[in-house]
């Protein structure tokens, strides 16, 4: 698979939806199995439960395959010592060759005419997504990507039958109780049609890091390849959709909440993506020598370090510099909150933020657009080996800049459309503040102590004894970094 997401140490990968919206199911005829029927309170399972459980969910479970073509890797200057061997020696250096990256997870029908639901993370990037709908089966469909929304982790894709196919039926995860038998059904390991058993463990685990919504988590075994896969009921309906485990533990797999899923499929089947609040602004979390440069009693917060000038936050005042502590009503304490309490904002509507200037706290009412669609990617950057003219920055901050330059823009691949001018980091000393406080080469230093810089001499002129800020530009993103006396 892809990339199944591993809890280690909870891990990353906007996020709106709508809770009027229901499931739009197109009418077709149910599966041909027909559900388990509902026990009583204290009765024993049935011998044959999971046996019926199996024959009922897996000719509608399918495993899923997916290429992603190699991309052109950069090539910087050509090293002299390979220039050495070609002249001397008359050896040629050849490019690494790069092969398409393939993996598997899993996916289910939700209706007789090949929609198919799965995990954003498996079929994300992805040039070719194929359909095998049984193991005994030699086939394998073009999946057409319908929608997908990396926030939710969630992902439709299509394929095409001349015949009605299987489907699973969509329960309830608001019913589930903790301690209710359920079984697991995936492609663990390329091992397609596996089924496992457990028990709900917990419900509304908050782990907004892997995903928006509060989770099920279960110990039933889920494995890499089971992502996408149902997490089923013992009525055989589906309540879940396997996302995650804790590979700290045994016993600890995470799924989506079914009924948040049915929320979204509307709106991915019919735009492609979620629609996603947008107020216009470069964020980044708050560290604690940023939180004692800017005033704050503690690093909580969501920092502003940029502001788009024709977005909704330009225009209701909100400046590079400011804190956000509180968005309509929620308590703002990181990025994720921000990101999350805009993206559920209604989409032309307006909202309410405080935030913090100069120690001082403010209140503003701005309007939420639409999020726009992303213009800019970052490209990786070169080691360029030519030296430059540079300025080592005093009070032993541990970094050198150099000028703006064409060639430096070739070498480190900058990007400076809308930028402008202004000096690049060139190299930054092993251990010292600088690597510490996250600096790297080829940043874009467009203010020093809040001024702005246009040349390394300007630069120099802000620099000062103890603490300095410097906002940066990297990738087409700002990011504002102190750098502390101590």
């Amino acid at each position: 698979m892809k990339r199944f997401v591993f809890l280690s140490s909870v891990l990353l990968t906007i996020f709106f939806w709508n809770p009027n919206m229901a499931l739009a199911q197109k009418s077709s005829s149910p599966a041909k199995a027909t559900a388990l029927p509902l026990l009583k309170f204290g009765d024993p399972l049935p011998a044959n439960a999971f046996v019926e459980l199996a024959k009922l969910i897996n000719p509608a479970v399918v495993n899923i395959s997916t290429t992603t073509m190699p991309k052109q890797r950069f090539r910087g200057p050509q090293d002299p010592f390979f220039d050495m061997l070609q002249q001397m020696y008359g050896i040629q250096m050849q490019p690494q060759t790069l092969r398409p990256v393939q993996s598997l997870g899993t996916g289910f029908l939700i209706r007789d005419d090949g929609l198919i639901v799965t995990n954003n993370h498996v079929i994300a990037g992805a040039d070719v997504i194929q359909v095998q709908l049984s193991e005994k089966s030699a086939d394998l469909l073009e999946a057409k990507l319908i929608g997908s929304d990396d926030r939710t982790d969630i992902a439709l894709i299509k394929i095409e039958s001349k015949e009605k196919l299987p489907m699973v039926q969509l329960g309830s995860s608001n019913d589930l109780a903790v301690g209710e038998w359920v079984a697991a059904f995936g492609n663990p390991f390329g091992q397609g049609h596996t089924m496992t058993k457990g028990i709900i463990s917990a419900k509304g685990r908050e782990i907004g890091e892997i995903n928006k919504f509060p989770l099920i988590q279960t110990d039933a075994p889920i494995n890499p390849g089971n992502s996408g896969g149902p997490l089923v009921n013992m009525k055989g309906q589906v309540i879940g959709v396997n996302s995650a485990i804790d590979a700290r533990a045994q016993g600890i797999g995470f799924a989506i909440p079914i009924d948040e899923v049915k929320k979204i499929i509307p709106e991915l089947e019919k735009d492609g993506k979620i629609r996603k609040g947008y107020i216009g602004v470069g964020l980044d979390d708050l560290n604690p020598q940023a939180a004692m440069y800017l005033g704050l009693k503690e690093p909580s917060g969501a920092l502003i370090t940029s502001v788009d000038p024709r977005g909704p936050a330009a225009k209701a005042g909100i400046k590079p510099y400011d804190v956000i502590i509180d968005f309509n009503g929620r308590k703002i304490s990181s990025v994720r909150d921000l990101v999350d309490a805009v993206s559920d904002s209604k989409i032309g509507g307006r909202a309410k933020a405080k935030f913090i200037r100069e120690g001082k706290t403010k209140s503003i009412e701005l309007a939420i657009s639409d999020r726009p669609e992303p213009t800019r990617t970052s490209s990786p950057r070169a080691q360029p080996r030519k030296k430059y003219a540079s300025e080592q920055l005093p009070y032993n901050l541990g970094f050198s800049i150099t000028e703006m330059s064409d060639q430096v823009k070739r070498d480190f691949n900058l990007d400076t459309r809308g930028i402008g001018k202004h000096p690049v980091v060139l190299e930054i000393q092993p251990n010292s503040k600088a690597e510490i406080a996250g600096l790297l080469p080829g940043d874009i230093l467009v203010e020093v102590n809040r001024k702005a810089v246009g040349s390394t001499k300007e630069a120099l002129r802000q620099l000062k004894s103890g603490t300095n800020t410097f906002r940066i530009n990297r990738d087409g993103a700002f990011v504002i970094i102190v750098i502390s006396e101590e």
